[in-house]
C-alpha cells in the first residue's frame, strides 16, 4: 500500500499513516531506508530523482510530506508515472519505495526536406531539443512554429509534419520534421466576388493582407498568412455591418487560392452581401427625468440612416454621459432592436433605467507611491460637493494621462455609507519619469557629437528621501560637445506657482558654435526665467526675460565688413501666443500648431542694442489615407526684425537666415540671404517660408516622405516681396534612435541665386522641424 499519483490527474493517497482519531495522541512515524526504483528504461539517474524529494532517512513523515515530494518529481517534467510504497517494521519505521517511470528523452532533433531555410534557422523557432524530455505536445506546437516561419518567409504552401522514432531500448526518440516548401510566392492580387454594393479598393483597404508592392521588404506585407488572413476576414464581416449589411456572410470554404504562375498568388474572396438595414422608428422610453423629446436630438443616428452598430453604441453612450453630467451616474441605457416586417427596417428604442442623482463625497487616491497627492488632486476637475459629473470625470483622466507621470490610469465612483454621495476613487501606476542618457551622434550641422544628460518630468526640489521625485516639476541637465559646438543646459520648471495654474521656470545655459557662420565663432552665455498659463480654450500665454552675453571671436578678414569681435550684452522681453491641437508631438497625424513670438530687446529694459522681432510659424495636419498613415503637412513661417532707439542696425547673428535641415533642405545651412557687393552673407530683416511635406510609414519606427521647400529673406523690415524665392524639392526617411526622431533627407533646389545653388544636400537631424 502506498501513495500513487498521475500526472493528468489529482494525487491519490491509497493508506494514509494516521487514521481513526487523527495525529494528535499518535506516535511519531519515522523513515527507515529509501529505495528507488525504475520502471522502464532508466534514463534518469537515481541521484535526480533523489535531489528532488525533501524526505530523509531516519527522520519523521506524514502523508503532507510525501504528497510533497511526489508533486515536487512531477514538476520535473521528466516522469511519467510516480508512486510511493510503503513497507512496515517493528517501532513505527517504514521502508519507502519510490517507483518512477521515466518519460522518455530526446536524443536529437532533425529537419528533412528544408532546402530553403536551414536547420540552425529553424531550431531557433522550436523549443524542443535533445536530451529534454519528450513532450510530443510541444513537438507539436514546433512544427506549428516552423509552418509560421516559412508563411512569413512566403512559402504560403508549406506543409510541415512530424515523427518520433521511440527506442525502448535506450528510452530515446528522435524527432524528425517532415517539411515540404512549395514555392515561395508573392500575393499577386486580392479580388471579391458578389460584392456588388461596395467597392473591391475599400475592402482592401479593411485588411492587413495586402498585394505585393515595392516596399514589401520592409513592410513586411505582400505575404500570405495563415493567422493574419483569418483576422482580415473578421475585419471584412465588420465593414460590412458598419455598412448596414448585418446578415453579410463570407465562408472560408468559399475562398479560392490559385497560382497563374509559380510565384504568383491570387485570392478571391466570395462574399454573401445580403440586404442592406436602414434605421426605422426610433423612441425613447422610461424617461422622466428629461423629456424623450430632448433625448433624441441627442442622437445623431435617425430614422432613414445605414444601420451602423459602432454608430449606434456611440448614441447610447451620448444618453448616458447626458445623465451622467447632471449626477445621474448609475443610469443605464438599454438599445432594444425590434426588425419591422412592414418596411424591413429595424426599429429601435432606448430603455432608460434612470437612477438617483450623486455627488462627490470624497477624493481616494491609490496607487501613488511617488507622486504627492496633491499633484493628482490639482488635475481633477471634479472635487468634494460637486454633482457627480462623468463627462468631467473622463476630462480628470485625461489631464492625468496627459501629465505621463503615471503608466495607467483608472477613475470611477466608490460606494459609501451617505444617500446620494459617492467617492472619487483615482487609481494610479507610477511611470517611470527620469532619464539618464548618454551617447554620441552625428548630424551635418554639428558633425560628431557626445552627450549626457539627466531629466525628471516629475521633480521635487526639496524632497531628497523620495530621490527629487513626486511634485510635478521639470528638471533638465544636459552636456554636449561636438566637433563644431559645445552646450551646457539647466532648466527647471515649477508648472503649478502657489498651487495655481501658473507655471514658472528658469534656464541656464552656455553655448558655443562654429556652424552659425563661416566668419566668426559664437559663445552665448545667458539665461531666461518666464511664466507660462493658459489663456483661454487651447491657447497658452507665455511671458519671459532673458539676458544674454554674446561674444563673437576669431573674426575672419572679410567677416570684419559685416561683425566686429567682442562681447555683447542683450536684455529682451518676450512674448508668446501659442495654440496646440496636435494629437501627437512626435509623429503627428492631425491638428495644428500656431505660434506667435514677439520680442523687444534694450530700450527701458536695457543692455547694448535695442531691438524688436516679430515671428509667427503655423503648421497644420492632413491625415488621407489610413493605409501606411499617410499624412501631408503644411508648414509657414514669417518674421520681422528691426532696430529702434539708439541702435542703427540689428545684431548680424540675430539677422534672419534660411537653408539646413530645418528651413530650406535643398541648401547649406543659413547660405540663403542677402548679400553685400563682396558675395558675403550680411542677413536679413525679413523672411517668408512654406513647406509642403507628405509622409507615410514604410513599417515601424521607419517613415518616408517627399517634400518641397520654398523661402525667401529680404534686407528691408516688412519687405515681403517674393522675388527672391528659393525652393527645392527633395526625400526623407525617418527612423527612432534612443526615443528621439532622427531624420535624413536630401534636398535638390529648383530656383535660387547662384551663390546659394551648391547642388543636391544631405542632412542629418535630430528632432522636429517645429
Amino acid at each position: 500500500m502506498g501513495f500513487a499519483g498521475l500526472a493528468s490527474s489529482p494525487l491519490v493517497v491509497a493508506q494514509p499513516f494516521y487514521q481513526g482519531e487523527g495525529r494528535e495522541g499518535q506516535p511519531e512515524i519515522r523513515v527507515g531506508e529509501i529505495a528507488v526504483r525504475f520502471l522502464g528504461i532508466a534514463n534518469v539517474s537515481e541521484e535526480v530523482v533523489r535531489a528532488n524529494m525533501q524526505i530523509r532517512e531516519g527522520r519523521a513523515v506524514d502523508d503532507t510530506m510525501i504528497d510533497r515530494d511526489i508533486r515536487a518529481l512531477y514538476r520535473t517534467g521528466l516522469f511519467e508515472f510516480i508512486e510511493v510504497k510503503r513497507e512496515a517494521l517493528p517501532g513505527n519505521v517504514f521502508n519507502l519505495v519510490v517507483e518512477v517511470t521515466p518519460k522518455y528523452r530526446v536524443m536529437s532533433v532533425s529537419y528533412r526536406g528544408n532546402r530553403k531555410i536551414k536547420d540552425n534557422r529553424l531550431d531557433r523557432e522550436i523549443k524542443t531539443r535533445a536530451n529534454a524530455s519528450l513532450d510530443e505536445r510541444q513537438i507539436k506546437e514546433d512544427s506549428e512554429k516552423i509552418r509560421e516561419h516559412y508563411q512569413k518567409e512566403g512559402y504560403n504552401q508549406v506543409s510541415v509534419t512530424y515523427a518520433i522514432e521511440r527506442d525502448r531500448a535506450t528510452g530515446f526518440g528522435a524527432v524528425i520534421f517532415n517539411i515540404r516548401e512549395g514555392n515561395r510566392s508573392k500575393i499577386g492580387s486580392i479580388r471579391f466576388v458578389g460584392n456588388d454594393n461596395i467597392k473591391s479598393r475599400k475592402l482592401r483597404k479593411a485588411m492587413d493582407t495586402r498585394k505585393w508592392w515595392w516596399l514589401s521588404w520592409l513592410t513586411g506585407k505582400g505575404r500570405f498568412k495563415d493567422d493574419a488572413f483569418e483576422e482580415d476576414l473578421d475585419k471584412l464581416r465588420d465593414y460590412y455591418r458598419e455598412e448596414g449589411y448585418l446578415d453579410v456572410e463570407i465562408l472560408p470554404e468559399n475562398i479560392s487560392f490559385s497560382y497563374p504562375s509559380p510565384k504568383k498568388l491570387l485570392i478571391t474572396i466570395a462574399v454573401d452581401e445580403g440586404r442592406q438595414y436602414r434605421i426605422g422608428e426610433v423612441e425613447v422610453t422610461n424617461a422622466t427625468i428629461y423629456p424623450p423629446q430632448l433625448l433624441k436630438r441627442l442622437l445623431r443616428q435617425r430614422t432613414g440612416m445605414v444601420y451602423s452598430p459602432s454608430k449606434l453604441d456611440k448614441d447610447v453612450e451620448r444618453l448616458e454621459d447626458a445623465y451622467g453630467t447632471a449626477g445621474y451616474l448609475d443610469t443605464r441605457v438599454r438599445m432594444i432592436r425590434k426588425p419591422n416586417i412592414t418596411t424591413g427596417d429595424i426599429d429601435l428604442e432606448y430603455e432608460i433605467e434612470e437612477s438617483e442623482k450623486f455627488s462627490v463625497e470624497s477624493i481616494a487616491i491609490e496607487g501613488n507611491t511617488k507622486t504627492k497627492s496633491v499633484v493628482i488632486l490639482r488635475e481633477l476637475v471634479l472635487g468634494p460637493g460637486d454633482v457627480y459629473d462623468t463627462v468631467r470625470e473622463k476630462i480628470s483622466k485625461l489631464r492625468l494621462d496627459n501629465t505621463r507621470f503615471f503608466e495607467d490610469v483608472q477613475l470611477s465612483p466608490q460606494e459609501t455609507n451617505i444617500p446620494g454621495r459617492r467617492n472619487l476613487r483615482v487609481a494610479v501606476r507610477e511611470a517611470r519619469t527620469g532619464n539618464l542618457t548618454f551617447g554620441a551622434g552625428f548630424s551635418s550641422l554639428d558633425r560628431a557629437t557626445v552627450f549626457a544628460e539627466v531629466s525628471q518630468g516629475n521633480f521635487d526640489l526639496f524632497n531628497y528621501r523620495s530621490f527629487f521625485q513626486g511634485d510635478g516639476q521639470k528638471f533638465r541637465l544636459r552636456m554636449q560637445l561636438g566637433s563644431r559646438s559645445s552646450e551646457a543646459l539647466l532648466s527647471f520648471e515649477e508648472p503649478w506657482l502657489f498651487e495655481r495654474q501658473l507655471a514658472m521656470g528658469f534656464t541656464l545655459y552656455r553655448t558655443s558654435s562654429e556652424y552659425n557662420s563661416d566668419y566668426y565663432n559664437q559663445i552665448a552665455s545667458g539665461g531666461e526665467v518666464y511664466l507660462r498659463k493658459r489663456l483661454f480654450e487651447l491657447v497658452d500665454g507665455r511671458l519671459s526675460y532673458t539676458y544674454e552675453v554674446v561674444e563673437i571671436k576669431d573674426v575672419t578678414s572679410e567677416g570684419l565688413t559685416l561683425v566686429q569681435p567682442g562681447r555683447t550684452e542683450i536684455s529682451r522681453v518676450g512674448l508668446q501666443i501659442l495654440r496646440d491641437t496636435r494629437d501627437k508631438i512626435i509623429g503627428t497625424t492631425t491638428g495644428n500648431r500656431v505660434e506667435l513670438n514677439i520680442d523687444v530687446a534694450g530700450g527701458p529694459f536695457g543692455g547694448n542694442v535695442d531691438y524688436y522681432k516679430l515671428d509667427f510659424r503655423g503648421a497644420q495636419y492632413y491625415p488621407t489615407f489610413e493605409f501606411q498613415n499617410q499624412v501631408m503637412s503644411v508648414m509657414g513661417r514669417a518674421g520681422v526684425i528691426d532696430s529702434y532707439g539708439d541702435s542703427t542696425s540689428v545684431p548680424y547673428y540675430y539677422s534672419f537666415f534660411l537653408g539646413g535641415p530645418y528651413t530650406l533642405r535643398g541648401f547649406e545651412y543659413n547660405d540663403v540671404a542677402p548679400r553685400n557687393s563682396a558675395g558675403l552673407l550680411r542677413g536679413g530683416k525679413s523672411y517668408g517660408m512654406l513647406s509642403l511635406e507628405y509622409s507615410m510609414d514604410v513599417v515601424n519606427p521607419i517613415r518616408i516622405a517627399a517634400f518641397y521647400d520654398a523661402g525667401f529673406v529680404n534686407p528691408g523690415a516688412y519687405d515681403f516681396n517674393p522675388s527672391g524665392l528659393h525652393d527645392n524639392i527633395g526625400v526623407g526617411i525617418q527612423l527612432f534612435v534612443a526615443g528621439a526622431p532622427l531624420r535624413l533627407d536630401y534636398g535638390i533646389p529648383l530656383s535660387s541665386s547662384k551663390q546659394a545653388d551648391k547642388g543636391g544636400q544631405f542632412n542629418f537631424s535630430f528632432g522636429t522641424r517645429f
